[in-house]
């Protein structure tokens, strides 16, 4: 017997309970699950996702950014499935048609001459790519990450990854990372604009004290997604570019989470600051949840790559597929728009309930990107870390689905797909609303 709702499952009341315990059994102890009872997923579909006993849940963390158009998005699991009766693999020794017109659209997307692509399965493998190609682009070894950064789980990336719960030892040599663009917990004591954005103007002492005085480049998120999406100001990266480039060093954006449209109006998160990188990575959202990193630069320094390279998995024809319709629904739904004005919407409420309640001392993003920094005083800005806890589970109760993040665990992360509507975000501003209230 199957349940037609429950994607061919019987959703029965110690299914999840199966599920869980087969994860305790099987899976490493060090996988992160959110709640006190986690929760099993049984289906998705559009900006819902289902348990195993048919519960409905409004899905604003999205797979941490990664189904911009939604769970099981007609256009793209069609694009699958076609490609699944064609051709489903062959590695990068052989040219295929997916892998190519990816190719050609993205270079149509991206800022500047930036027009060559290499494909990876994940940000981390695209991140440790980008780090690679800088090294041998300049001849140089030091690399620039900020301070509260996250970038993966290889050794590099963990090395890069500026969050000490999310590391356990420093894997690779010449790393050095940066102060952080986070106004709220500003680690120079300074208010902004008043304070000249200093952290980007620190980072010439910090290549002339910790360098050689040269760089291979400085990696940076548009917005810090598992850093609590910290919100540089707009003129941080302009600044950043011009004295890591006075240096010979590249910029890399890591548009892991922010790209896509997700922080409104513009495809990349980079544009909102007016800045061409030299390189960029992406991941999550560029195939809505099938595997794919993409590291995409300039011909001049993709050239400078010497010896062979593949990939075995990267530019998978059926993740190719899944990613060209992706940006299909993008383009011609007008998502980037839509997410400036949901975006602007969900803004609106989110800081009508900041001034409600005073557990919430920051609301930051851009677009369908927004971070709720939880304090448990406003003056001294002591992080609410249980009180976070006690939040994602009233609103899991009452059908919605957050993430969260930071150093300290203390930032709800609110990230809808991008083709979210009106009523929608209304709703998780509500159930927001009720569930801060219940936990006083």
């Amino acid at each position: 017997m199957t349940d037609p709702n429950n994607g061919g499952s019987i959703a029965t009341a110690n299914r999840a309970a199966e599920i869980n315990a087969g994860h305790d059994r099987y899976l490493w102890d060090a996988v992160m699950r959110y709640y006190e009872t986690p929760l099993p997923l049984a289906r998705g579909r559009g900006q819902h996702l289902y348990d195993y006993d048919g519960n409905e849940y409004l899905d604003f963390f999205g797979g941490i950014l990664t189904v911009p158009v939604g769970h099981c998005h007609p256009t793209v699991t069609q694009a699958i499935q076609q490609q699944a009766e064609t051709l489903v693999h062959t590695s990068t020794l052989y040219p295929t048609g997916p892998i190519v017109e990816l190719a050609e659209k993205i270079a149509s997307l991206t800022p500047g001459d930036l027009s060559k692509t290499f494909f990876t399965n994940s940000g981390t493998e695209a991140d440790e790519t980008a780090i690679m190609l800088a090294k041998a682009a300049t001849g140089n070894q030091a690399v620039i990450a900020l301070r509260h950064a996250y970038a993966g789980r290889s050794m590099l990336a963990v090395t890069l990854t500026a969050h000490a719960p999310w590391r356990s030892v420093d894997y690779i040599s010449g790393i050095k990372h940066a102060l952080a663009p986070y106004c709220y917990r500003c680690p120079l004591k300074l208010e902004y604009p008043s304070c000249g954005v200093a952290c980007a103007e620190d980072l010439e002492e910090l290549i002339k004290t910790t360098t050689p005085g040269r760089v291979a480049c400085m990696i940076a998120e548009p917005i810090m997604g598992v850093g609590g999406f910290v919100t540089p100001p707009t003129e941080y990266f302009q600044i950043a570019a011009e004295i890591v480039r006075r240096h010979e060093g590249l910029l890399i954006a890591d548009e892991v989470q922010t790209g896509w449209g997700r922080t409104g109006t513009k495809m990349w998160g980079i544009e909102q600051y007016g800045v061409t990188p030299d390189v960029m990575t992406m991941a999550k959202g560029v195939a809505n949840g099938m595997p794919m990193g993409v590291t995409v630069t300039t011909p001049d320094i993709a050239a400078k790559w010497e010896g062979l390279t593949l990939s075995t998995f990267g530019g998978n024809p059926l993740a190719c597929a899944a990613s060209r319709a992706t940006i299909q629904v993008i383009e011609e739904d007008n998502l980037a728009e839509n997410a400036e004005t949901q975006g602007r919407r969900l803004r609106d409420g989110l800081e009508k309930l900041q001034e409600k309640h005073a557990l919430i001392g920051d609301v930051r993003g851009m677009g369908l990107m927004q971070g709720i920094e939880m304090v448990a005083d406003r003056r001294t800005k002591e992080p609410a870390v249980s009180e976070i806890m006690q939040l994602m589970e009233e609103t899991k109760k009452r059908g919605l689905l957050i993430g969260k993040g930071g150093l300290y665990g203390n930032v709800v992360r609110v990230a809808p797909c991008l083709n979210i509507g009106a009523d929608d975000v209304d709703r998780a501003v509500e159930i927001l609303d009720d569930s801060f209230a219940a936990i006083g």
